[in-house]
């Protein structure tokens, strides 16, 4: 008897058939920003519930941005660190010395801010320099020297403030952690960012049809489009209700459009992914594939400096405890908005989201009087989640 060829291959185009999880699967791997932004709306929502309506006054989503802000950073520069395969659990404490040391040059020494800034961000490039040269160079593995630099950087913290706060800290530099952008210039910059969107989009859309790459229909452009012009207005008019866009604030989304660009349309983000993707064949194919490393974790220094320096002018003070378990925070933030633990995987735009989700936990919780140790459980737990969901999706694309 001989098989139906038509039955065959109308098989073997369809191929296995999957089942309603595996569907799910791909369809949460596919839209993984858009679960990441329902999942912050249903954080919103249930909070804003409980709160009785407090959470999303103007007000206090002003304090949650400007305190997402720091974790922000750290993100900005972790989830390159993590893409290329690497960890680094220092940064905590290289983001409390930092802001140590810009607080002693400001109370003790009374630098100008115009030298503190840049002395600050120059020591943090060199620490993150240092760092990587002993995991590129000396094959130290990156979890080893982070965990020794969590240790020696705060020690170094709680030596050169002698366990005290430094305080009080110039009106200058409190600016950059307390300030808000104008009204005026918040609309402007709301309209500016919106162009700027619709001008990327149409690019895109014309690049691709050059080289006969497949577009998607055009209204789903035009919904992209509006939905952020959308959001953009009510995230200015929002903060405007109370003193206008906070300058940590602005400084995060200069940073995101920075490292996105990086990531995206330069030969050294592609380089980033490469290297975790696959290193020997990166190494092979001509690449410095130590350079390219050593390049990350200067790059994740210069983010605790910013973090640092926000960090100071927030609180206007140097702490000896400040930025404990911000290296949790910032990893956590990259595993929840997608970035994958294996490496050469990930988005700077979706660590910022996963920020987001941890920074509206720990203002939501702090809000309803949880306690410390439930809300250390809770955010352990989604931890361990957004890594088993990696994990699951991971196994489904293989």
């Amino acid at each position: 008897m001989t098989p139906d060829l038509t039955t065959s291959s109308k098989s073997a185009k369809s191929g296995p058939s999957r089942s309603p999880g595996q569907r799910f699967k791909q369809l949460f791997a596919r839209y993984k920003l858009l679960a990441l932004l329902l999942a912050v709306a249903v954080i919103w929502i249930f909070f804003s519930f409980l709160t009785e309506g407090a959470f999303v006054t103007p007000r206090n989503l002003s304090n949650l941005l400007r305190q997402m802000s720091i974790t922000g950073m750290l993100a900005c520069g972790m989830v390159f660190v993590i893409i290329a395969g690497e960890i680094d659990l220092s940064v905590g404490s290289l983001l409390g010395l930092l802001g140590g040391v810009a607080a002693i040059l400001d109370v003790t020494y009374h630098w100008p801010l115009a030298l503190t800034l840049p002395a600050v961000m120059l020591l943090g490039i060199a620490i993150g320099f240092f760092n990587g040269w002993w995991s590129t160079y000396l094959r130290v593995p990156s979890f080893i020297v982070g965990l020794g630099g969590m240790l020696a950087y705060r020690g170094v913290l709680l030596g050169i403030t002698g366990g005290s706060t430094i305080a009080p800290v110039s009106d200058n530099l409190v600016f950059i952690g307390q300030g808000y952008l104008p009204r005026i210039a918040g609309n402007a910059l709301a309209v500016v960012l919106f162009v700027l969107l619709a001008v990327l989009t149409v690019r895109q859309r014309t690049n691709r049809q050059r080289y006969s790459l497949p577009v998607v229909p055009m209204w789903q452009d035009g919904v992209k489009i509006v939905a952020a012009g959308v959001i953009l207005l009510a995230f200015v008019a929002t903060l405007n209700r109370y003193g206008g866009i906070p300058v940590p604030v602005l400084l995060l989304l200069a940073l995101l459009g920075v490292f996105t660009y990086i990531a995206t349309q330069t030969v050294f983000g592609r380089r980033i992914y490469a290297v975790g993707s696959n290193l020997e064949a990166t190494r092979l194919s001509g690449v410095n594939t130590n350079r390219v490393k050593l390049a990350i974790f200067a790059l994740m220094g210069l983010m605790c400096a910013f973090g640092g320096l926000v960090n100071t002018a927030r609180l206007a003070a140097g702490s000896p405890s400040a930025g404990s378990m911000g290296e949790l925070d910032a990893i956590a933030a990259c595993f929840i908005g997608g970035t994958s633990m294996r490496g050469g995987s990930g988005t700077v735009y979706g660590a910022l989201i996963g920020a987001l989700v941890m920074a509206s936990l720990d203002n939501g919780m702090s809000m309803l009087d949880v306690d410390s140790y439930w809300q250390m459980i809770v955010k352990g737990g989604i931890l361990v989640l957004a890594v088993w969901i990696d994990v699951v999706s991971g196994s489904n694309q293989r």
